[in-house]
């Protein structure tokens, strides 16, 4: 962000921080079953200060972003409102910043609309890509603090999961987390939408997804009733429920919607308020715990965000902050500042 070119705002506003972008090569996702990209771009923000303390090392916070999302959506910008890039910046630039930190927003995307953060045999293995390549090639080019006390990984939504259950399986790179309206208690979040799915494929696509996926493919995404249903619950099932030669299985009849038992426990396994408890020393290892959600979140994932404070009080997370606010699911950037604060804050202490 070169402020020297900004006009100021609304159009861009300047800042003290640098952005820079880069592309990331991933033999990860190299031949990954849908054909997506495995050149990725990546931003890394480096606070200000950065280039004045050559001897200086620094926490590292890793964003990721909810179902559908690229690394370009950063940038939109909605009226009258800052994008979280700006409101990072602000914060860090500020008469009253946080420990300075540097933050690096990654890019999962897929061609479904997201990964939820998994190795899947029938996405790709995008857990792997995140932290066997995206972190060591941060670590290599920047000056970070190495080691799970100093790095965390916080998002809202599909990236408030990712950071959840990225957190629960590698304790050993990730010290702090931060969870906007995860995905969580499924239950809640989405096996209402599964009676949606179930009349919008029988009385429009014969109960053939197959049928779905060219139609939705052939028009402007989004412009049918049902689309995002349909597009949701495929993508979850992908990264819950497929099988070792990448064979998905839906957790419910096509066209009556009723559960399917089995491949509906394939799920719940990934449900971080079940997940919690057989990670709880994972839990308990982490610096710092921040969840947060709009009280009126459209997909009830404030339940599911509470649920997952209640169950992580339970077996003793020590570093915990949770808030439910007003709002809804949408257009919360403006929280992600304060998550910001609390992970630097605690990720710059000294390692124990």
């Amino acid at each position: 962000m070169d402020g020297s070119l900004s006009p100021g705002p609304p159009w861009r506003r300047a800042g003290r921080g640098r952005f820079e972008d880069a592309l990331i090569e991933s033999s990860a996702l190299r031949d990954n079953p849908l054909g997506d990209p495995w050149v990725r771009p990546i931003r890394v923000y480096l606070p200000p200060g950065y280039d004045d303390e050559p001897e200086r090392r620094y926490p590292t916070i890793y964003m990721i972003q909810g179902f559908t999302g690229q690394l370009d959506m950063w940038n939109g910008r909605s009226a009258f409102r800052p994008t979280f890039p700006e409101l990072l910046d602000a914060l860090m630039s500020g008469d009253d910043p946080p420990p300075p930190a540097i933050v690096v927003f990654v890019d999962c995307w897929t061609s479904l609309g997201g990964s939820q953060f998994l190795d899947s045999p029938a996405i790709g293995r995008y857990h792997t890509h995140l932290c066997e390549e995206v972190v060591p090639w941060v670590d290599a080019r920047h000056r970070t603090l190495v080691g799970a006390a100093h790095r965390g990984i916080g998002g809202k939504s599909s990236g408030g999961y990712g950071a959840l259950v990225t957190c629960m399986l590698r304790p050993d790179l990730f010290g702090g987390l931060a969870d906007h309206a995860g995905d969580a208690l499924f239950e809640n979040c989405y096996l209402p939408d599964f009676r949606t799915c179930a009349r919008v494929l029988r009385d429009r696509y014969e109960g053939s997804y197959q049928r779905f996926w060219e139609d939705f493919r052939s028009r402007p995404a989004g412009t049918r009733e049902g689309d995002s249903e349909l597009v949701n619950a495929w993508a979850m099932a992908a990264a819950y429920s497929s099988d070792p030669d990448g064979t998905i299985h839906l957790p419910f009849e096509p066209t009556t919607g009723r559960l399917v038992p089995e491949v509906w426990e394939r799920w719940l396994e990934w449900d971080p308020v079940r997940m919690a408890p057989r990670h709880a020393e994972a839990l308990r290892s982490l610096r710092a715990v921040y969840l947060d959600a709009g009280r009126s979140d459209e997909w009830y994932l404030d339940l599911g965000t509470d649920a997952v404070r209640r169950v992580m009080e339970e077996i003793g997370v020590p570093d915990l902050r949770f808030e439910l606010f007003d709002g809804g699911h949408l257009r919360i950037e403006y929280r992600y500042p304060l998550a910001i604060r609390y992970l630097a804050e605690r990720l710059a202490q000294p390692a124990l």
